[in-house]
């Protein structure tokens, strides 16, 4: 009886390798090592999901968000009792400082908002209304149009409200990736509250990744509520 032919996508079994067990013949000492994302690509790979996440949300909830937003920052001692605050003007997609900035302002706080200074120097500036808050750089959010304080100017902050893609519970904050609130943090005085604003559904369970150079927050606020969190050293 002749042998029956087998399928074209039929294979063998594999034989024994070099090293005398069944197997592909390659000892698993000289097969490549599985590269694990660093730090840096587990951050952007973040980013363009809390990215597109943000870009779901609707103009209406983003309002209704931002002035919940306000109601909640309002209620934070350091905020209440504050001569001088550090905020920034939000984008669209960010959880909006509108209400707050107003809120504030009205009371007669010193307002300093983030401005691009020369030679993409990190600078200061005192928010002078809302007409006066400008889109002055392609890409930018609007900054206001007086004259530049200095970086170290954010030493006079009470309390200093920062923009964040996502937080954990230690306080790690994910920024957009450019680094400029870590190295500005470095002039806020000691025991002063560097809130993180977000969304509910940016506060992760999982800890973020943490690199040297990354300062974390002291607080965090979204439109339903405010917490301290304790930064973890490590």
């Amino acid at each position: 009886m002749s042998a029956v032919a087998q399928p074209s996508w039929h294979s063998p079994a594999p034989g024994p390798g070099h090293d005398g067990r069944a197997g592909s013949g390659r000892r698993a000492e000289d097969r490549p090592p599985v590269r694990r994302p660093s730090a840096a690509e587990t951050k952007d790979a973040l980013r363009r999901r809390m990215r597109a996440q943000r870009g779901r949300r609707s103009p209406r909830l983003c309002e209704e968000a931002a002035a919940r937003l306000a109601e909640v920052v309002l209620t934070i001692p350091e905020v209440a009792d504050a001569r001088c605050v550090s905020v920034y003007a939000s984008r669209p997609t960010e959880p909006g400082t509108g209400p707050v900035v107003e809120a504030l302002a009205a009371r007669g706080v010193r307002l300093l908002l983030p401005v691009l200074g020369a030679g993409l120097q990190r600078d200061w500036a005192e928010y002078a209304g809302r007409e006066d808050l400008r889109e002055r750089a392609p890409g930018r959010p609007p900054e206001p149009g007086g004259p530049g304080l200095g970086g170290d100017a954010l030493a006079a902050a009470d309390v200093v409200l920062v923009p964040a893609l996502a937080v954990d519970a230690t306080g790690t904050r994910l920024g957009q990736g450019g680094g400029w609130y870590d190295r500005v943090l470095a002039h806020v005085r000691p025991g002063v509250p560097v809130v993180a604003l977000v969304h509910a559904d940016e506060v992760m369970t999982e800890p973020l990744p943490r690199e040297p150079h990354d300062r974390p927050v002291t607080a965090v606020a979204t439109p339903e509520r405010w917490w301290r969190v304790e930064p973890d050293a490590g």
